[in-house]
């Protein structure tokens, strides 16, 4: 098998010795055969794209259509209509028939290239065809049959994407029957140099100057470096260092100005940190415990609006509500007090305790209005009543034009 494997290496262009490159590349040549469905999962810039011509050429298909669609690229408005074609009016500018590539590569093969970018309507009709190889046009109602073999790839965690509901759990089963994973570059430090020597024997042939060459120390650093772009980038570094610099041996110093700061990671295949996530849930809570404040704060000013005209109570219980309504909130939201470590419980002792002290009435209070235009209409009268009706003075203080205000007034029918 490792003689096998080198000769597909060197048909399709792969270069390394890394044992789970050669797996992979195992695992594409024995599914080749069958009409198995393959997945093939890593991040971006690995190579994923050289997997599904080895199984294509490798298969009885391989004098048929080999077809790769890139499924991120294509908007979603229309990606139904490339996949599955559609009939002449399906939708505006459909001024004819048209064959989707379903129909088109019948007895071929279809790389699915970044699968998990597919809306769930479109996972819905691929799974039909996985199922038992129907599909409709966009805009007809006849069932048609094909035959393909589906190759898919993506650079996604599926299990993420499945549970928000990204992906259907059904279609990534349907899918990954096989399913095939390339390793990301930073794991083959050996290959790493191989691989800069091939890109820049290319490069040399193509501009038509000397090969650059590695020192031990710019060696050692790339064999270091996470390659967050994997192959691809790389690529692009090497071909950077064989047009730009004019010395032919690149040093250590020189190879780290072309390398970006690796902790601007790219995303591919990592999750949000457990930092992130537990900073996300304490400002939730935060964000928890100033609403209820908010609202239990309300309660308390309706409460004291009420005591305000009630003619049995004394001046000086309503001066005491006043000030814990006016003090408290300022207390209770200083920076100090907004601790991860301030729970909700904390905060609801704090606000009993202290209205406990002044033995409140219990008393059904009218819900405050949440309603926007209220509000609106509430802050222009004010406005207008602080100005004496001064329609110029009060649009300044509520910071719109004369002529907007004037528009309100009229349709809220407001006399001044």
């Amino acid at each position: 098998m490792n003689a096998g494997i080198q000769n597909i290496k060197q048909r399709f262009e792969i270069t390394g010795n890394y044992p789970g490159l050669d797996r992979a590349i195992e695992k594409s040549v024995r599914v080749s055969p069958t009409d198995i469905t393959v997945l093939i999962t890593g991040e971006s810039g690995v190579g994923k794209e050289s997997f599904p011509k080895i199984i294509h050429q490798l298969s009885h298909r391989k004098h048929n259509k080999f077809i790769a669609v890139n499924c991120g690229a294509i908007p979603e408005g229309t990606i139904d209509s490339e996949l599955f074609g559609h009939e002449k009016g399906a939708f505006t500018g459909a001024t004819s028939n048209r064959s989707g590539y379903f129909e088109v590569a019948d007895g071929g093969t279809i790389f699915l290239d970044e699968v998990g970018e597919l809306p769930l309507t479109t996972q819905v009709r691929l799974l039909r065809v996985l199922e038992n190889g129907e599909f409709i046009k966009v805009g007809s109602s006849n069932v048609q049959k094909t035959n393909v073999r589906i190759v898919a790839a993506t650079n996604l965690n599926m299990e993420n994407a499945i549970s928000k509901g990204k992906f259907r759990e059904d279609l990534y089963y349907r899918l990954s029957t096989v399913e095939i994973k390339i390793p990301p570059l930073r794991h083959r430090k050996d290959d790493i140099i191989l691989l800069f020597r091939k890109f820049a024997s290319d490069f040399a042939k193509k501009y038509k100057m000397p090969t650059v060459r590695l020192d031990h120390d710019a060696q050692i650093i790339m064999q270091n470096y996470r390659w967050n772009g994997n192959i691809r980038q790389l690529k692009n570094i090497t071909e950077q260092l064989s047009v730009i610099e004019e010395k032919r041996e690149i040093s250590g110093a020189m190879i780290s100005s072309y390398l970006p700061n690796p902790k601007n990671n790219l995303p591919a295949l990592i999750s949000k940190s457990e930092e992130q996530s537990d900073f996300s849930s304490e400002r939730e809570i935060l964000y928890k415990i100033l609403f209820d404040m908010k609202k239990d704060l309300n309660e308390l000013k309706k409460l004291t609006n009420y005591l305000k005209k009630s003619s049995s109570s004394k001046p000086s219980e309503i001066d005491k509500i006043e000030d814990f309504v006016g003090q408290n909130f300022n207390d209770l939201t200083k920076p100090s007090k907004l601790k991860s470590n301030f729970s909700e419980k904390e905060v609801n002792e704090q606000f009993e305790t202290k209205v406990d002290k002044y033995s409140f009435a219990e008393e059904v209070v009218e819900e405050e209005t949440l309603s926007l235009q209220d509000k609106e209409l509430e802050l222009i009268i004010k406005a207008l009543e602080r100005n004496n009706g001064k329609r110029k003075a009060a649009a300044k203080e509520l910071g719109i034009s004369e002529r907007t205000l004037y528009r309100k007034i009229k349709q809220y029918d407001i006399e001044i």
